[in-house]
């Protein structure tokens, strides 16, 4: 079993991946997503995909190695490109992230769960907060 500190990182990523998916649905193409509304969606979304990176950053080694197939390198490495490029980034990119490889990280955060020691009332209590208030499928782990 790993850490319980890991929980609050997984379930921060899920919520990301949740808003993110929610901002970005009605798009057919990236242009119209960058575009939209001043680029409001765009913008949150590059937030929240930031986020994604930095807490996938404290998640323990070990945990991710478990889930090899997911590219945590690059997660960071997008977090990092997002922070400190922000002229330089590619809206085309970005909308790929979102369809092709939000969905496979999503599972695997999701089936990391069993694998962490933490209290089903700390999972309970988080998930009434508004911060996750996106992640109800979740109750049923």
């Amino acid at each position: 079993m790993y850490n319980g500190d890991n929980l609050l990182y997984i379930l921060t990523m899920l919520e990301a991946i949740e808003k993110v998916q929610r901002f970005s649905s009605k798009f057919v193409t990236a242009e119209d997503f960058f575009n939209a509304e001043d680029q409001l969606y765009f913008h949150a979304s590059t937030h929240l995909l930031l986020a994604i990176g930095e807490e996938s950053k404290k998640l323990e080694d070990e945990l991710k190695q478990q889930f090899s197939a997911i590219p945590w390198r690059a997660i960071a490495g997008m977090r990092n490109r997002l922070a400190h490029d922000y002229r330089g980034i590619d809206f085309q990119l970005v909308f790929s992230v979102i369809r092709q490889d939000l969905p496979e990280l999503k599972k695997a955060l999701v089936d990391m769960l069993p694998l962490i020691s933490y209290d089903k009332a700390e999972l309970e209590v988080a998930l009434q907060s508004p911060f996750y208030k996106h992640l109800s499928y979740l109750k049923s782990i």
